[in-house]
Parts: C-alpha cells; sequence; structure tokens
C-alpha cells in the first residue's frame, strides 16, 4: 500500500509528491516515477513537458508558453498533445488550473492554496500568499453541493508613466 499524505489539497497525493509540489521544484525529481505514483503512464512527451514544468520551481504557464518552450528545446510535440497533457496533470493533482477569461487557462505548479494577480499588460500571474485574502461571508452553496475551494484572481494594469 502507497503512503499518502495530503499535498497541496489533494489528500491522496503520494509523499514523493513534495518534491514538485511543496518545494518549490523538482530539479531532481523523478519524474518517470512521479507520473507512475499518480497514475499515468510515463510517455515520453509526458516525462519531457513534466520535466519543462518542475524543473524549474513554481511557475504559470499556459499550453501556448509550455508548447513554445518545448519547440525551443527542440522537443516536437503537437500543441494538442500541450493541452491533453497539462489536463491529465491536473486531474492527478500535479498541477492548478487557473481560468483568467473565457478560452485563457494558466496551469500552476503550485498546487497549494493561493491566490493571484494577473496583470493584464503582461499577461502574467503571480502569487499572492493565501494567508492576504480574507472573506467576511460567502453565499451558501447550493443544496446538495459544498464549497471545495475559492480561486480569486485580482486584475492588474501597469500606471502609465506621469508625463
Amino acid at each position: 500500500m502507497m503512503e499518502t499524505r495530503a499535498c497541496g489539497g489533494n489528500a491522496a497525493a503520494p509523499m514523493k509528491l513534495a518534491c514538485a509540489l511543496r518545494t518549490g521544484g523538482c530539479k531532481g525529481c523523478d519524474v518517470d516515477g512521479l507520473l507512475r505514483q499518480m497514475g499515468l503512464r510515463p510517455t515520453r512527451q509526458r516525462i519531457a513537458l513534466g520535466r519543462m514544468l518542475f524543473a524549474r520551481g513554481h511557475r504559470h504557464v499556459t499550453a501556448e508558453m509550455l508548447h513554445e518552450e518545448a519547440t525551443q528545446a527542440r522537443f516536437h510535440v503537437s500543441l494538442a498533445t500541450v493541452y491533453n497533457t497539462l489536463h491529465q496533470f491536473t486531474k492527478v493533482g500535479l498541477l492548478r488550473e487557473i481560468a483568467v477569461e473565457s478560452g485563457k487557462a494558466y496551469f500552476d505548479t503550485n498546487v497549494s492554496n493561493h491566490h493571484h494577480f494577473l496583470i493584464e499588460d503582461e499577461n502574467r500571474l503571480v502569487d499572492i500568499g493565501g494567508e492576504t485574502i480574507s472573506f467576511g461571508g460567502l453565499p451558501a452553496p447550493l443544496e446538495g453541493t459544498m464549497i471545495s475551494r475559492v480561486d480569486v484572481v485580482i486584475r492588474l494594469r501597469r500606471i502609465p508613466a506621469a508625463r
């Protein structure tokens, strides 16, 4: 039986996930083993994309950004495969999807409870610590449901320089 521990809100995440999800990177992490632990077959594409995602610490990427990174690294993978891989990683708890507008989502390697600033002029997402936002009262959930998570994205614009 696999030893498990709550990690980033995923109560069933294996302990080795601490490498990728808590320490801010997975430089020495066995991506192949990590994928197997999460029930994903370690294909060539998943391993390569996993290394790109987790080796550089906590980060926010879109599918297009990761596809471009793969292309720059001369790893040929279709954009559809990148999307599928990101969604598979999200489903098993390796990533957190942050929808910022219709049709645009970032994938966050930091799956802990936290919120975000979106700097609109730069299309850049920045973490806000989970303790810095408080909610005085949330609406009651619909009958037969419960609140599982609250995601806050605060949109920012750069102030034009004074002339």
